[in-house]
């Protein structure tokens, strides 16, 4: 007699209550489709391949229509047309399915998933250099009252169609990205339909740079006062150079424009170009900005760019300027791809240095890339960790090459090959350099350590902070993080205020003015009878370096302010304001400050005030300073300075 075997009950238990069941983790990335470029790579034969790309970006669980999610908000609000266009839901099964919505200039939606993919993407490469969560400039309520207030600004809100003009601009008042769109007029039959709508926000060049403006303004709010001919160029350069380095992280664009140049990126190729499509429109031939070279208009023969000293001397239009320090940079970074790959070369030409006539063996392509891709990014995080070592207020070209020199040296203490001689040895060659050091060596360009003896000064400061860190690694927003440290802000203003035993030795070493003092003029008081000062902001970072070294440290900046004659024959007269300040770097582990950079708001001779007296009582009809100063108030500057830099730049 057989038996039949009992068959299991497979009803009986449901996958969520199995014993073994595991819940499926959230995905890391959100996978979205955009242009690598803009949309005029789509509509030629030999660009159609790379002309898209997969954006990679963070995973928002929460993400909302909009996009709306922890660090943006899409607003697709279009004036021109007196409409709202609806929202896109990128966590749409079917969207998610597909990476998203195809590369499109007629769907609003797609333009909203582009401005989220490439914003979030810049994002990334903030935060990841910085070592901390981005945070957008505060919004200040009840200024110049007893009430005044910082509030946290959760979003930056992004308008891909807010205007209908060849413009594209960061707002510091609204803490917003606003977009034009236009219909194109090109000097170039066949470059471009004529009249066919542009999009600025279809540019990944265009959202990658306004979106770096919001997070330098974030970082030093100070940036953008015009006190020096390099400030607003500053701004403009680096967001181009964040656009720029971010075009080698397109791998298929990478591969390509790699084996069209055999290697030789010091040639024309599309990743040292900035704005193709929104540079053709208006007129201009190929790029908006060209890094590396540009257009002989007398042979009309592309050249590359040679660089003349005499430029930083001369040139202060902020583009024009701006696009000075892009090329230095750009520069250094080609010298160290050539450093990186001397092997790949040799190795390929039997010891030649000379590539074989043809083209290049694909693996030969792709382990240029590889190389290419890690020195831009190598570069990219070397120019962000650096915005930590700059002084908060007045900023030159040669404060920000000691930024970047200290910054690298303090994260990779081995240059074995050479990336800061690469970066100074282009700087030299453009005459940027700074004034106050003998020689252009590595040693002399690092901000000096701070000394043993100046040390002891700030222990105090140093013990009642030094928990700020550990008490960061748990906070669960950016919005505790703000809330956190700018408590941590108010303790250390009332510390130095009411707590600080040797406030002279504290004024010497930073620069400050703590005490009244009757050969000081032109400071506001507080109830006390003292200076004011503000403790302008304070960071704590965690940054991790190629081998894995773990660098804790706390970034304060102290900044002060006085109101000085513009015409020092009335000093009852009209002033402007002058800032002073000093930024210090503090090793969390150790408990020391390491460096100290100071811009002092007093000095005998004054020569930093001289100078930017001098810079803003420039009266040449049209110059710089009355295109962003008003006459009303001048060296103060007006509400929107990029709405007027970027109108057709």
């Amino acid at each position: 007699m057989t038996t039949q075997l009992e068959q299991p009950d497979l009803q009986s238990k449901t996958p969520a209550s199995h014993p073994y069941t595991t819940p499926i983790p959230a995905p890391l990335v959100r996978r979205l489709r955009g242009y690598s470029f803009d949309p005029s790579l789509s509509i030629r034969l030999d660009t159609l391949g790379i002309s898209e790309i997969v954006y990679r970006v963070p995973w928002e669980a929460e993400l909302q229509k909009g996009p709306v999610g922890e660090y943006l908000e899409v607003v697709d609000f279009d004036p021109a047309s007196r409409c709202f266009y609806e929202p896109v839901d990128l966590n749409d099964p079917n969207l998610i399915a597909q990476d998203g919505l195809a590369p499109s200039e007629a769907n609003p939606k797609f333009h909203q998933q582009m401005v989220y993919a490439v914003a979030m993407t810049t994002i990334r490469n903030f935060e990841k250099a910085l070592g901390r969560k981005a945070v957008w400039r505060s919004h200040t309520i009840g200024k110049n009252t007893p009430q005044e207030k910082e509030c946290f600004v959760p979003r930056l809100r992004i308008y891909p169609h807010a205007m209908r003009e060849a413009n594209a601009y960061y707002s510091p008042t609204k803490k917003a990205l606003l977009f034009g769109y236009f219909p194109s007029t090109p000097q170039q039959p066949g470059t471009h339909m004529a009249g066919g709508m542009v999009f600025a926000c279809l540019s990944h060049d265009i959202v990658a740079h306004e979106t770096t403006h919001a997070l330098l303004d974030g970082i030093h709010r100070r940036f953008i006062e015009l006190t020096n001919p390099d400030t607003l160029a500053f701004h403009e350069a680096f967001a181009d150079l964040v656009a720029l380095l971010q075009h080698f992280s397109f791998s298929d664009v990478l591969r390509n424009q790699i084996a069209q140049t055999r290697g030789d990126l010091t040639s024309q190729n599309l990743l040292s170009q900035l704005a193709q499509e929104f540079g053709v429109a208006i007129g201009n031939y190929g790029a908006l900005r060209d890094a590396i070279g540009q257009v002989n208009p007398e042979t009309g023969k592309w050249e590359p760019q040679v660089p003349d000293p005499r430029d930083y001397q001369t040139i202060t239009e902020p583009h024009a300027r701006g696009s000075i320090l892009v090329a230095a940079v750009f520069e250094a970074f080609i010298s160290i791809y050539n450093i990186r790959v001397a092997d790949l070369l040799r190795i390929a030409s039997s010891g030649t240095g000379v590539l074989p006539s043809g083209a290049l063996h694909p693996d030969l392509v792709n382990r240029l890339a590889d190389e290419a891709a890690k020195a831009a990014q190598h570069v990219l995080l070397m120019l962000i960790r650096a915005l930590d070592y700059c002084p908060p207020v007045d900023m030159t070209y040669g404060d920000y090459l000691r930024a970047l020199i200290t910054a690298d040296t303090d994260m990779v203490p081995n240059d074995d090959r050479g990336y800061r001689v690469a970066m100074i040895e282009a700087f030299r060659r453009r005459g940027i350099y700074p004034t106050d050091v003998r020689n252009l060596s590595v040693e002399s360009l690092c901000w000096p350590a701070v000394r043993e003896d100046e040390n002891r000064s700030f222990k105090q400061i140093v013990s009642s902070i030094s928990n700020v860190l550990d008490r960061s690694r748990y906070l669960s927003s950016r919005q505790q993080y703000f809330e956190v440290m700018g408590k941590w802000r108010a303790e250390m203003h009332n510390f130095i205020n009411f707590q600080l035993k040797d406030k002279s030795t504290f004024e010497q070493l930073t620069g400050l003015v703590l005490r009244a003092d009757p050969k000081i003029q032109g400071f506001k008081m507080d109830k006390a009878g003292n200076p004011l000062f503000e403790v302008h902001s304070l960071h704590a970072a965690q940054r991790v370096g190629p081998d894995g070294d773990l660098l804790n440290q706390l970034i304060i900046s102290i900044t002060q302010q006085r109101f000085i004659p513009i015409d020092p024959a009335l000093p009852e007269g009209q002033t402007f304001p002058f800032r002073g300040g000093c930024t210090l770097i503090l090793d969390l582990d150790s408990q020391d400050l390491r460096y100290l950079i100071v811009k002092p708001i007093y000095s005998e001779g004054d020569e930093r005030m001289l100078k930017q007296r001098e810079f803003i009582n420039e009266s040449n009809s049209g110059s710089l300073r009355d295109t962003y100063f008003s006459p009303l108030t001048r060296g103060r500057p007006i509400q929107e300075p990029f709405a007027l830099l970027h109108r057709e730049s």
